[in-house]
């Protein structure tokens, strides 16, 4: 197989890669244009949960530190020893891969983190609800 022959390869399997996501998002506008009623609902259902865990994530973040789930801050002491303000911090920055200082996302990213799973729990349970619905 010479070089050519490999550089043919790669576009041809980029070419059909570009084409199945195209095709995916064809498949997702038809059914947002046939249920528009039911995509608003999950969509509702998705920022509402989303929404709601970003302002809970230094509560979820503290708790499992406290529980001793998180390990230790960047500091070196365990989180699960922390209280307060620096519980808090400590772990949504755990959460978020490591302090900013240490090359993690920090706070924001922990933040973040919780608020992105807490929206994918949402759209899950309200396309759940909309599918029995129906």
């Amino acid at each position: 197989m010479g070089f050519f022959d490999f550089v043919g390869d790669v576009i041809d399997s980029a070419a059909d890669l570009a084409g199945s996501a195209v095709d995916v998002v064809c498949d997702a506008v038809d059914v947002v244009v046939e249920n528009p009623g039911k995509t608003l609902l999950v969509v509702g259902g998705t920022v509402a949960t989303g929404g709601l865990a970003w302002v809970a994530a230094p509560a979820v973040a503290a708790a499992a530190g406290g529980a001793g789930l998180l390990g230790a801050a960047s500091t070196g002491t365990a989180i699960s020893t922390l209280s307060g303000a620096a519980l808090t911090n400590a772990s949504l920055a755990a959460v978020g891969g490591g302090a900013l200082a240490a090359g993690g996302g920090g706070m924001a990213a922990g933040s973040a983190a919780i608020a992105g799973a807490g929206a994918i729990a949402g759209a899950e349970a309200s396309a759940a609800a909309v599918k029995a619905s129906s």
